[in-house]
C-alpha cells in the first residue's frame, strides 16, 4: 500500500533528476555507439551499456539523457555522472583500523594487513583500484564507484569493528554501537545496583 502510494513521487522526482544535463568537464570525452557509452579522463575509461530505450545525446560539453521509460531516466543519469566524475576526480571509500597490533601499509599496488590472525592477510589491487595508507587509515579509490564500494566493503568484512572493543575495520564516520562486555554487565546487576550496598 505504501509502495504503490510513494512509487509516483519518487519516479517524478528521477524524471526531475533525469531531466538535468551532465557537464563534462575539460579533459573528458562521451562517446555513445548504438546503447553503449564511453566515458574517458585522466582517472581512467568507463564503458556501459545502456538499457533498451535509454539514449543520450552530447552538444556544448553536455550529455542529456532521454527515455521512453520513466522509472529508468533518473538512474540512468546518475549512473552517468557517475562515471564523469569518475574518470575526471576519481571516487574513494576509507576505513579507520583499531586495535592493538593491527597494521595496514602497501608494497607497490598490494594492500598488507596485520588483523590479528596468525597469519597477514595481502590483498592485490583489482584493475583499475588502488589503495592508499596514512597512520590507521586506509583508501581505496578509482574511478568506478561501484567498484571502489565493492573493494571496500570487502576489505570491511575480514575484520568488522567489533561492538565490545571497537577493534578492527569501519568505515571513516561509520558509528559503532558499542555493548557492554560481561564484566560491566555482571558489576551492572550486582548487589550495589540492585540496591543491596550500604
Amino acid at each position: 500500500m505504501w509502495a504503490a502510494r510513494l512509487s509516483p513521487r519518487c519516479g517524478k522526482d528521477m524524471s526531475r533528476i533525469g531531466r538535468l544535463p551532465i557537464v563534462i568537464p575539460e579533459g573528458v570525452t562521451v562517446t555513445v555507439n548504438s546503447n553503449r557509452i564511453c566515458v574517458a579522463g585522466p582517472k581512467g575509461q568507463l564503458e556501459w551499456m545502456m538499457p533498451a530505450g535509454v539514449e543520450v545525446k552530447i552538444a556544448d560539453k553536455q550529455a542529456a539523457v532521454t527515455t521512453s521509460a520513466s522509472n529508468l531516466h533518473g538512474l540512468s543519469r546518475s549512473l552517468i555522472a557517475n562515471m564523469v566524475k569518475g574518470v575526471s576526480d576519481g571516487w574513494s571509500k576509507t576505513l579507520e583500523l583499531a586495535g592493538t597490533g593491527y597494521r595496514a601499509s602497501t608494497t607497490g599496488a598490494e594492500l598488507n594487513l596485520s588483523l590479528g590472525f596468525s597469519h597477514g592477510v595481502k590483498i592485490p589491487a583489482p584493475e583499475g583500484i588502488a589503495f592508499e595508507v596514512a597512520e590507521n587509515k586506509i583508501t581505496v579509490r578509482g574511478a568506478d564507484k561501484v567498484k571502489v564500494g565493492e573493494v571496500a566493503a570487502k576489505i570491511r568484512l575480514l575484520r568488522p569493528a567489533d561492538p565490545y572493543k571497537a577493534k578492527g575495520l569501519k568505515y571513516e564516520g561509520e558509528v559503532i554501537r558499542r555493548k557492554a562486555g560481561k564484566a560491566a554487565k555482571a558489576g551492572a546487576t550486582g548487589p550495589a545496583a540492585a540496591g543491596g550496598g550500604k
